[in-house]
């Protein structure tokens, strides 16, 4: 997995609004903690959700901090392949290119 710095937006966005920042993670952290999914589980729910919005920046996010809870390349690539039918093969095979950015699987 690469290792990335955050966007440069949100960056710009901790030094301008931490107070902002800070409350956006503390919310995801507490939702993420608030029912009995691992947190593996809840990333790979996030990173679909991600892929359907077509969010090349909540991908990257995701992916990584699901490998960092455990997830395998071939687990978070499942979890995007599931939506297939659902979102359509353009938006998987876009989300799956930018999964790999973080797996290295090219």
């Amino acid at each position: 997995m690469s290792e990335k710095s955050p966007p440069n937006w949100y960056v710009t966005l901790e030094k301008k609004h931490p107070k902002f920042i800070n409350a956006v993670q503390e919310l995801g952290r507490v939702v993420r903690q608030e029912g009995p999914l691992d947190e593996k589980t809840t990333h790979l729910i996030q990173l679909a959700a991600a892929a359907t919005l077509r969010s090349e920046g909540a991908v990257h996010s995701h992916a990584k901090r699901a490998v960092e809870a455990g997830a395998k390349p071939e687990e978070i690539c499942h979890a995007i392949i599931a939506l297939t039918s659902t979102i359509g093969f353009p938006n998987v095979s876009a989300a799956l290119s930018w999964v790999a950015d973080i797996t290295g699987d090219k």
